[in-house]
């Protein structure tokens, strides 16, 4: 999924033509610390605040910050990849001291970075473990999802219009909002001598209801399906009858766990794609989708 061309600037990402095939070589580390920065500029590129107030929350010098969004404005989410540690692959924290981070990163009120390092220290004295470095704590608090961050530090009230606003109100364009979703269809397939109900995915056009991608399967939704669905939305179709691709600005799915994979975070975050949820029990926006499974199931099927 490494299209160069296809969409024009987009909010505060400012898609620009870009090799976005380096990605691919990346290493799994190297993918969570382009991920784990991109996650720090997330609110500058949504507008929410400046690169100043970013710069001096996360303890980075403002031109740091500067070359981290040109970076990742020219190469994508590859752009904020740097070289393996020569640790790579050492245990750095049990996992027993890794949960005691992640707990002292969301209580409220919100600690820095330091002041959460400093605490790991004692607690890793007491487990006769060595201390944890300020970048081992720093790893671990970024692969935090940062609407449990906001969950945790701001409430629910706030979660809920970060994460939620933008679907109160229609896609007013093409592109501007596409939904993804599973649903098995109710229709037995033979697979080998076995009867089995496919499960199908969909990626909806928010504004057209258009179908921009699908993929259809006898396995479980995963985030491989994710990633084809939108792989072939993403993608012309080579048919005069099917027009739509493209990218879009935001992608809008539930809580799913193959929509809250790291595979699908890192491919949207790479292509300046907005990802965003729905918060658990309140799908709002979503009846456009759920309607055509309806039609799908009601009409077609029958």
């Amino acid at each position: 999924m490494q299209p160069s061309k296809i969409a024009g600037n987009r909010a505060g990402y400012v898609v620009e033509d870009r090799d976005t095939s380096s990605l691919d070589g990346l290493g799994e580390a190297e993918r969570l610390r382009a991920l784990s920065r991109f996650q720090i500029l997330r609110p500058f590129f949504e507008g929410e605040t400046t690169l100043t107030e970013i710069a001096q929350r996360e303890g980075i010098s403002l031109r740091t910050a500067r070359e981290w969004v040109a970076r990742y404005r020219r190469y994508g989410l590859a752009g904020l990849a740097r070289k393996v540690r020569s640790d790579k692959g050492r245990r750095l924290a049990s996992s027993q001291l890794q949960q005691a981070i992640e707990g002292l990163a969301l209580r409220r009120p919100r600690l820095s970075i330091a002041a959460v390092q400093r605490e790991a220290a004692m607690i890793a004295q007491k487990l006769g473990e060595p201390d944890p470095s300020y970048d081992v704590v720093y790893s671990i608090i970024r692969r935090i999802e940062p609407g449990l961050m906001t969950l945790a530090h701001e409430g629910a009230k706030t979660y809920g219009e970060t994460f939620e606003l933008i679907h109160r109100t229609e896609a007013d364009r093409p592109n501007a909002i596409w939904q993804a979703d599973h649903t098995q269809l109710d229709i037995l397939v033979n697979d080998r001598g076995r009867p089995k109900k496919p499960w199908l995915t969909i990626i909806l056009d928010d504004y057209s209801r258009a179908v921009a991608g699908y993929a259809l399967s006898f396995s479980a939704p995963s985030a491989i399906q994710t990633a084809l669905a939108l792989r072939q939305a993403i993608w012309h179709k080579g048919r005069p009858d099917w027009t739509i691709c493209g990218l879009p600005e935001v992608l809008y799915t539930d809580h799913g766990s193959d929509f809250t994979s790291q595979h699908i975070e890192q491919v949207t975050a790479h292509l300046k794609i907005q990802l965003i949820f729905s918060a658990v029990g309140r799908p709002r926006g979503r009846g456009k989708i759920e309607r055509f499974f309806r039609s799908l199931s009601q009409v077609l099927l029958q």
